[in-house]
């Protein structure tokens, strides 16, 4: 039933970004880092094979699994590209960013995380988060919503990036998430570096919080 297409095996907090997408038919939305390609096939799934999906991923192997996964889904709407995320051109009326991260919050999956992060491997990866983020505004429709999400529980990732996001642009807005789990405040300061007030509107789940990976996912609005 799996190699036919009936379901995909999801961690469960994996599933949020996609729910608070909320596509809709006949919409155009893009997966800037989109392999093995579990968001894009719930994507595609909410769409009901109508309007076009961008699933996009910079790494040649994970582009061949996200393509067996689109065809074994059944998905008819999905255009697959390979290239940097930052580079992206076009304009979309939704936007999936579930950034390359540290992912710390992946712990109970594989202890090797935690054993080999070191300080400098979240100060890399914000450089690139502030440019896929970047860019991936810049080509959202005007009305248009964005998700950034991570499986990192490093605030500089997280609270960090939709901070700069919101100081870069004033035509972004966070709304707020609802969601009936378990959840932890988001972080306003870390480390004598202060974030803007509205990040609190993300949502910031930890591992213990509800039994799954921990997750940080932030909604945006593009105004006109």
């Amino acid at each position: 039933e799996h190699a036919l297409g009936y379901f995909y095996v999801q961690e469960a907090s994996s599933m949020i970004p996609p729910v608070v997408l909320d596509p809709q038919e006949n919409d155009s939305v893009l997966d800037v880092a989109a392999a093995p390609g579990s968001k894009t096939t719930q994507i595609g799934m909410y769409m009901k094979n109508t309007g076009i999906i961008v699933a996009n991923d910079i790494a040649g192997s994970r582009l061949a699994s996200l393509g067996i996964n689109v065809q074994r889904m059944g998905l008819k709407n999905v255009i697959l590209t390979k290239m940097q995320g930052q580079h992206i051109k076009g304009e979309f009326d939704r936007i999936l960013l579930d950034a390359p991260c540290s992912g710390t919050g992946t712990i109970m999956k594989s202890e090797a995380v935690v054993r080999d992060w070191n300080p400098e491997i979240g100060t890399r990866l914000a450089v690139i988060q502030k440019k896929l983020i970047t860019n991936s505004f810049n080509i959202l429709k005007s009305g248009g919503t964005m998700i950034y999400s991570t499986c990192t529980m490093e605030p500089q990732e997280n609270e960090g990036i939709i901070s700069y996001l919101l100081e870069t642009f004033p035509n972004a807005e966070l709304e707020e998430i609802k969601f009936e789990g378990k959840r932890s405040p988001c972080f306003t300061e870390f480390e004598k570096e202060k974030y803007n007030e509205e990040v609190k509107k993300c949502l910031r789940i930890w591992p213990q919080d509800n039994g799954t990976e921990g997750f940080f996912v932030a909604k945006i609005r593009k105004l006109s």
